[in-house]
Formats: C-alpha cells, structure tokens, sequence
C-alpha cells in the first residue's frame, strides 16, 4: 500500500455521461452538486455520536500501460475499504468501481452496495478510476497520457487491484468478489464480470449504457416522454410549455438588438450571442436544465425535479400572467443558484480552450477526460434535429463531433469507428455475461442504452418505474416510491441468490 500523492484535486462526484460541450458541463454539476450534497450527509452521519469510524482510505501501485510489460512507469490508484460488516474472511467482498469523477468515503458507506453490506456480511470496497479525482498519473493531461486513458485500461486496474487486494486485506481465495457500478461505471461493473467470469462472480449494473452510440437523439426523446407523466408531475402542457419556451428563446435570439441583449442577461449567457455557435451554446445548456430535472428527478439535492419544473413552465401558483418564458427563466435561475455558478454558458471559444487545459488541477471536474473518452470509445453526443424534437435543434450533431477535432485532432470517422469497436468489443446491450443484474429506470434518459429486459435465466434486467439515473443507488429516503423500495428488494433477492450459489460452487482460486 502506497502513500497518497501530492497532487490533490477538488471533492467531485460526477454522474452525468454527457461530452464537454456547455450542456454536458452544465450536467456533469448538476451530478457533482446531488453527489457532494449527498456526500455531506453520509459525513455527517458518520461523524455523529456512536457512529461507526470513517473507511479507510488506501492508495495503490498501478501499472500506466498494463498491456506492456516492458513499460514501467506507474500510478498511483485511490481505493477506500469499510469493513465494519466483514463477517469473515471467506465471506464477499462488494466492489464498488469509480466512474468518470473523484470517489470518496460515502462511496463505502451508505446507499447501495454499502446498504447490503450488513445482511451479507461483506467487505465493501470503492476503487477509484484512473485519471480522475487523485487517481490522475503524473505527467498532466496531455494527448500522450490521455492515450492510457480507456475502460479497457480501467478494467484491467480492477483485475490487477481485486489481485492485490486480496493479499493486502487477506481476502480468502473463496470469497465471492460482486462489482457494483452506476451510469459508466456501471457499464464497467457488467464489462467486469464479462471479461473475466473466474475473478468476478457477479455485477450490478445501475443505469448502465453499455451500447455506444454516435448521435444519441433518444436522450430527449425520453426527456419528453418523462415531462408528460403524470407519475411524477409531468403533463402534456408541461411539454407544450417547453416547447413553446424555446420557440420563444429562439426567436429573440434572430431578433438581435435588445430583445438578444436582454435575454443573454436573463438567460445567464456569459457569451455575446453575436455568433452563431455561440447561440448553439446556450440553447444546449437550456436543454440541459430541463433534460437535468428529468434525469435527476426525485434524487436528493437536484435543483428541480419534474414535477417544479413543470410548475415553473405552466405558471401554477403565479399570480402574474404566466409564460413559459419566464417559467424557463425562473428554472435557470434556481439551478444557477444551487449550483453557485454565475454563467449558464460561455462562448464555444471559451469551451474549447477550457478542455485544452492539460494540468489535472484545473481540469479536476473531469471534462477534458471524459471527453476524450467519448470522442474515443462511446459517443453519447445529445441532438435534438428530429422535427419532433420539442427544443432547439442546436447544437447540431457536427457542432459536437468537431469539439474532437478542435480539442484533440480526432476526425469525425475515428469517432464513429470508435464507437463500432466499442459496441463489437462489449457486445451492446447483448454483452454475453452472466450473473449480472441490470437495474434502470424509465425515467431516467439513459435506460434506453442499457438492458432493461432479461437476457437469460442468469442475465436479470430490473426496470423501476418513474425512477431517475442510479436512484436505486442512493441512500434510501422516508420519501422512496413504493416502486423504488421494490426494486432495492428485488436487488438484495438477487444478490442473496448470487451468494447462496457461490457457496455451493468450488473455491474460486487467485489467478
């Protein structure tokens, strides 16, 4: 076990999946803002009387190119280990795997895999992906370092860490290792089990989009659906409103002049507005408040959910004459405020010098490596050109796709072969595993990438309905749905049965 590094990055929990452009920052801090609150509150408890010590945290010598033998630079990788329920030594060993921002102790602690810790006797362990948070190798952020930056490269970090761990923590060679994971991590956690069946016995997969895709339009086809049920306070006006609020941003956007100045103040545009993908910014952020009170919906901290952001769109309780303007308005403004950020877009110019940055301490959100991870590996890039798309068509599919060229000089026919290979390597949303549960929720606009029906007898698929991203995860609340405490149920029956079958099997050995 390695002393931690020097470097030291900002407290960041991300969840959101999106690229780098200004709607994908705007909800990569939405997803930090719910996570950090979150984050706050296990704190808290953990530090209250008669509560049990904060995990461990423990550091990890890792290889930079594990696929090259003959390179040996290394990194330091961050793990934390909470095993005030370990029952024994040959009892499981819950994998929590880090996604696209830091991991920290609430990881171990509260909600699940550390909820089912308890009842299962396990050992819980959060391992923390390479290049984010403090896990950033030495050397910066720049073209040649990114190139080590992969899931495949992840993966290989958990073979390598599940190994030393074991011998560290004296881990029985029977114990059962179950990997946990939401949103990409989530995908990795199914990816774990996939690639190497003989080190990991199972997974659970939240809200997983293991299919890549280039142009993910189904993203706001969800968001729109979601705005009109009824389950969570959504309605068909509510997405009249929006679309009408938009129609509304946009014609004052042509109408330059004052009507353009006014709504850059109103709108928290830190941009001129004067060029053309300067306006592509702002819409794409606008998208993201509302795709964010969907994809958030219900979670503790979210800034909106639904059900206000409906309220806010039809004017409900305004004594004014409402309009959906100023609904959309009103909804920028609290987010801003939650989020204590002044600007609700900058300049594309701005944008792309920002993910230039290659010193880890400035980019420590995370958006120069993720988006090299989507301009590599998975796409996800958001669009709204269907002319059914209620919001703005822009940004515009090549808008996106060129942040790959300006920011790291890839062309757009590398992105889409990369997200063939990746598809062709993990199977889609037909990956081939087994012992895996894929959870989601049809809320969230994610599932539609992910396994929502089982594969198999031992390839599960849970769909929770008017459930949001990784909700299953979160702590538990008085306020849960009854859908939602049905779901962790069905969870923990899974699991049960995942543990009873691995006592019944032969010793797994270390390989």
């Amino acid at each position: 076990m390695a002393v931690g590094p020097a470097l030291r990055l900002g407290p960041v929990l991300l969840i959101s999946l999106w690229g780098a452009s200004a709607p994908a920052s705007l909800l990569r801090r939405l997803g930090e803002h719910i996570q950090r609150l979150q984050e706050s509150s296990v704190l808290g408890l953990s530090l209250g009387p008669g509560a049990a010590a904060l995990p461990k945290e423990g550091w990890l010598e890792q290889p930079l190119d594990p696929f090259n033998t003959s390179d040996r630079r290394s990194f330091l990788q961050r793990y934390w280990v909470n095993d005030q329920h370990w029952a024994s030594q040959d009892g499981p060993v819950f994998l929590h795997l880090g996604g696209e921002g830091s991991l920290w102790p609430g990881s171990v602690m509260r909600g699940h895999p550390a909820a089912l810790a308890p009842a299962c006797g396990a050992l819980v362990i959060g391992l923390e992906h390479r290049f984010y948070g403090l896990s950033v190798p030495a050397g910066g952020l720049d073209i040649a370092q990114l190139r080590f930056l992969s899931s495949r490269h992840a993966l290989a970090d958990v073979v390598s860490a599940r190994l030393a761990l074991s011998r560290l923590l004296n881990v029985s060679s029977s114990s059962p290792w179950v990997c946990f994971g939401g949103s990409y991590a989530g995908s990795l956690a199914a990816w774990a089990r996939l690639k190497f069946p003989h080190l990991i016995f199972a997974a659970v997969a939240s809200s997983a989009p293991v299919r890549a895709v280039l142009d993910f339009s189904a993203y706001n086809e969800v968001v729109s659906r979601s705005l009109t049920s009824t389950a969570i306070g959504g309605s068909p006006e509510c997405l009249a409103a929006a679309s009408t609020a938009f129609t509304e941003v946009e014609r004052r956007l042509r109408a330059g002049g004052a009507a353009r100045a006014a709504l850059r103040a109103e709108l928290g545009a830190c941009a001129s507005l004067d060029r053309a993908e300067d306006r592509a910014e702002l819409l794409g952020a606008l998208q993201a408040v509302v795709g964010g009170a969907v994809q958030y919906d219900g979670q503790a901290g979210a800034p909106l959910s639904v059900r206000q952001l409906c309220g806010l769109l039809e004017g409900r309780g305004n004594g004014s004459r409402p309009t959906p303007y100023r609904g959309l308005r009103q909804a920028v403004q609290i987010v801003l405020h939650r989020l204590g950020q002044r600007c609700l877009s900058l300049s594309r110019a701005e944008t792309v010098a920002q993910l230039r940055v290659t010193e880890p301490q400035v980019s420590s959100v995370g958006d120069r490596q993720w988006m090299y991870q989507t301009c590599t590996e998975f796409g996800f890039y958001v669009t709204c050109e269907d002319p059914k798309c209620p919001f703005s068509q822009l940004p515009a599919l090549p808008s996106q796709l060129e942040l790959c060229e300006q920011v790291f000089g890839l062309s757009t026919s590398s992105i889409a072969q990369a997200v063939a290979q990746t598809n062709s390597y993990y199977g889609g949303q037909t990956p081939g595993a087994t012992q895996v549960l894929f959870v989601n929720g049809d809320t969230d606009p994610w599932h539609v990438l992910s396994v929502t029906q089982a594969l198999g007898p031992s390839v599960s698929a849970l769909l929770i309905p008017s459930a949001s991203h990784c909700l299953d995860m979160a702590p538990e609340r008085p306020s849960d749905s009854s859908s939602l405490c049905l779901g962790r149920q069905s969870i923990f029956q899974q699991l049960q049965t995942w543990l009873r079958l691995a006592k019944e099997s032969p010793g797994r050995s270390e390989v």
